[in-house]
């Protein structure tokens, strides 16, 4: 993949290799100064900041006895599904040849069989279908399978909170009971909900309470971005104005999704980025694109969550959304109403609270809705 050039060197999905990853040097060393001294990590970031970027460099950069395997669990609900795509995952990365990856396969699980399909480099993919009622064993045997390989391996399991929502009670413990008896497969458990992780993470009543070293990130610095950016449009002879630069980081906090984003769609156009007009263009672009999605979720809340949302938007940032003030201002008539729909669209990720108080969690869905929703 290093070897392949892109055309638009701004990735806003994926990871394409170091030449397309800005900076987290440091980040990046002490994940792998982890991995070689047997520590499990928690890596937690909300989410656009770069998080899965990072875990991928880090296993890309990773000694070659180490193998990595990595797993994005957000949109599994119950532990079934969880059992089959981490089977799915681990199963035949560290086996070869193919005749012996079908032999440890045939010999370790039994309560269900997968379903082998050809790749193109002639290696077979395993999927499982899993029933509830077989997803423990089969979880146990997938333990034991690892255990077996005796080789040294990374696990990363991405947005790893969403265990907490199963239905099934003792996920936890369970997982932590496996994972503290394969010595040699390190394990990061990478999640966005902060809170979520902090408890999981962070509370003696919880089973992975002080098992692993914590890591979180914020956004990259501004100096390192701005070079990133200037050696990227370097290669075509255009320019990258440093106020400018700074103007984009600055809207954004940083954030990494929207910076790549931007610098994406200033890309396109075949120039370099020297004016501020570029930046409200493509984000103009990047509003207008998901201007759908975002009528329909305004619409799918209920009136309490629909009018904290334009409130929230309109002002950019609320310290204190309980407060008489905000409530006169926007004509809230209990505190109540406010504290149950901000309870509400924190749960569901619409909104966030920063360091300087509560903020629309997608910044194109809340400028769209400050532009929108006056």
């Amino acid at each position: 993949m290093s070897a392949m050039k892109l055309k638009n060197p701004f990735l806003t999905a994926g990871y394409a290799g170091e030449e397309y990853f800005c900076d987290r040097r440091r980040e990046t060393a002490k994940m792998i100064a982890a991995f070689e001294n047997d520590r499990n990590l928690t890596l937690i970031a909300p989410r656009r900041y770069g998080k899965t970027g990072l875990i991928k460099n880090a296993l890309a950069k990773m000694p070659s006895e180490f193998t990595g395997i990595y797993l994005d669990i957000f949109s599994i609900e119950n532990l079934a599904s969880f059992a089959a795509a981490f089977a799915s995952a681990v199963t035949g990365a560290l086996d070869s040849p193919v005749e012996k990856t079908l032999s440890a396969v045939a010999r370790f699980f039994k309560s269900c069989r997968p379903t082998i399909t050809p790749q193109e480099d002639g290696t077979p993919r395993f999927s499982f279908d899993i029933a509830p009622s077989a997803a423990t064993t089969t979880l146990d045997e997938t333990f034991a399978y690892l255990k077996s390989k005796e080789r040294r391996a990374v696990i990363a399991i991405d947005e790893f909170q969403q265990i907490a929502e199963f239905p099934e009670k003792g996920i936890e413990a369970m997982l932590r009971s496996h994972v503290q008896f394969v010595p040699w497969v390190r394990f990061v458990f990478a999640g966005s909900r902060h809170h979520v992780m902090s408890e999981m993470f962070g509370s003696a009543k919880r089973p992975f309470y002080q098992s692993t070293e914590i890591l979180s990130i914020g956004p990259i610095d501004p100096v390192e971005y701005e070079h990133f950016a200037r050696r990227h449009f370097a290669t075509r002879r255009n320019r990258v104005e440093a106020k400018v630069f700074r103007s984009l980081y600055d809207r954004f906090e940083g954030i990494t999704w929207y910076v790549q984003a931007v610098l994406n769609k200033v890309w396109e156009s075949g120039k370099g980025l020297t004016s501020s007009t570029q930046i409200d263009e493509a984000v103009d672009s990047l509003v207008e694109g998901s201007a759908i999605v975002f009528h329909d979720l305004l619409r799918s809340q209920n009136e309490a969550s629909r009018a904290l949302l334009k409130a929230v938007a309109a002002e950019g940032c609320v310290a204190a959304p309980t407060s008489g003030d905000f409530l006169v201002r926007h004509g809230f008539k209990s505190h109540s109403t406010v504290r149950s729909a901000l309870s509400d669209l924190i749960g569901s990720d619409l909104l966030y609270q920063t360091d300087r108080g509560y903020v629309v969690y997608d910044r194109l869905f809340g400028i769209w809705l400050a532009r929108n929703c006056n």
